[in-house]
């Protein structure tokens, strides 16, 4: 029998790209259905890319083509945050629709506007992508709409309860990546099956051993999703 289509979050983690690559290749390899992504940083950019119809190996082919070194430029006012995103909107650009509404998948990502964690749905898609990425002091915040964001996981790396308010009365499946930065925040689980993955190991210099991580993170998730 075809299990329902949960919802499926994507933690932030930092440079945790390949950990979503690989627990998203788990889901593909097992077709588990998907019935909406919520991502933060690293897991709202993959979780756009995946919505967006890149699977498999052309998004891991993706994720590792750019050292991060080289999406880095620096701010024209570094007390707002040392890098811009001007690179790193360029590089995404071609591989995402204008618009949330376009998405193959209903897709949140989680921002932090002011002090308030909140969850984007809706209206320009890059924009908000950009901004669930911006760290603090890290990268400038990004105008979407009438509100300057930035990176949810400061908030809510997850963003359980937001989730929740967007989709009432739904069950998912979550993937947590070992905290590096941010916060995580007690929330209820019930309806909710964890996948937990270790930390990237990433830096600005190097994403590291990209298919090991891939692999790894693919078999973690594999146990978990075959266990339904």
């Amino acid at each position: 029998m075809t299990q329902p289509a949960k919802d499926l979050l994507l933690s932030s983690g930092f440079l945790a790209f390949a950990r979503h690559a690989g627990v998203l290749q788990a889901f593909e390899q097992t077709a588990t259905p998907v019935a909406a992504l919520c991502g933060t940083s690293s897991g709202a950019l993959v979780g756009a890319l995946w919505a967006a119809g890149l699977r498999g190996d052309k998004l891991v082919d993706l994720l590792q083509s750019h050292p991060p070194w080289r999406l880095l430029r620096p701010s024209a006012a570094p007390w707002r945050g040392l890098f811009a995103m001007t690179a790193l909107r360029q590089f995404l650009a071609p591989h995402l629709p204008e618009q949330f509404e376009d998405l193959a998948l209903p897709l949140a990502v989680g921002v932090v506007a002011g002090k308030r964690h909140q969850l984007i749905s809706s209206g320009p898609l890059l924009p908000a992508v950009l901004a669930s990425c911006a760290m603090p002091y890290v990268f400038e915040p990004v105008r979407v709409g009438q509100q300057w964001c930035q990176d949810g996981g400061a908030a809510d790396r997850m963003g359980l309860d937001a989730w929740r308010q967007w989709r009432p009365g739904r069950q998912a499946w979550a993937h947590q990546v070992a905290r590096t930065a941010g916060v995580d925040v007690l929330a209820d689980t019930s309806g909710v099956t964890l996948i937990q993955t270790p930390r990237s190991g990433a830096s600005f210099v190097s994403l590291g051993d990209f298919p090991a991580q891939v692999a790894q993170a693919r078999t973690l998730a594999l146990a978990v999703l075959q266990k339904g």
